[in-house]
């Protein structure tokens, strides 16, 4: 399973915004990226992309990004 969760970080612990399925004792990748960073790229790729929705550009990016591993 690979997805993008957001997530809070508050008093030295993230906190995941929505469930997720992961067994107890998991381990996972966890990459950070502010909520900005994230808005700017999108909009970068906006304009690049044309009428691509954010949506289907936050799909472009991830898949972007997880082809790498």
């Amino acid at each position: 399973m690979s997805r993008v969760v957001r997530a809070r970080y508050e008093n030295d612990v993230l906190k995941l915004s929505e469930p997720v399925e992961l067994r107890e004792g998991e381990e996972v990748f966890v990459r950070l990226e502010t909520y900005e960073d994230r808005v700017r790229k999108l909009r970068k790729y906006r304009g690049i992309l044309g009428k691509a929705s954010r949506d289907e550009i936050e799909e472009l990016l991830l898949e972007a990004e997880f082809e790498r591993l």
